[in-house]
């Protein structure tokens, strides 16, 4: 695969994995019937609550810290990809930082630590690796 296709399937994913848990969310309100939203409960006949559910609450929390982590990725990878460094490497912090956030998700929506933070380390990781990679090899360059 070229740096291109590799980044694409990357953004596809972290997209579609980011889609999940706005399904997890809505999945959880309809099956709760809590509703922050008056016009939401009396769509769904319920009476509008002034606090969300647990489960769309950590859902929520995940969504936040994947816009906190999956943009700055992103970037880092498109400017990777222009410099058209090493495909192996690229493909490696790829596929660590896409399972990381996969792995982080779920670990959070299920309350499990150490577990999650181990995720979030590792991905993490991928990013910092990259950042050190992008300015050996194009800023100092």
């Amino acid at each position: 695969m070229t740096l291109l296709q590799i980044y694409a399937l990357t953004a596809i994913i972290l997209g579609l994995k980011m889609s999940a848990i706005s399904v997890v969310q809505a999945l959880s309100r309809t099956r709760s019937g809590v509703f922050v939203n008056p016009e939401d409960a009396r769509t769904f006949g319920t009476t509008a609550s002034a606090q969300e559910n647990e489960t769309v609450q950590r859902a929520a929390r995940a969504w936040r810290n994947d816009l906190e982590n999956i943009p700055i990725f992103l970037i880092l990878g498109w400017i990777y990809v222009s410099a058209g460094l090493s495909t192996t490497a690229f493909t490696a912090y790829c596929v660590i930082f896409v399972i990381a956030r996969i792995a982080h998700t779920i670990l959070y929506l299920n309350a499990v630590q150490p577990l999650r933070t181990a995720a979030y380390a590792i991905g993490s990781g991928a990013i910092l690796a990259m950042m050190i990679h992008l300015f050996v090899r194009v800023v100092l360059a």
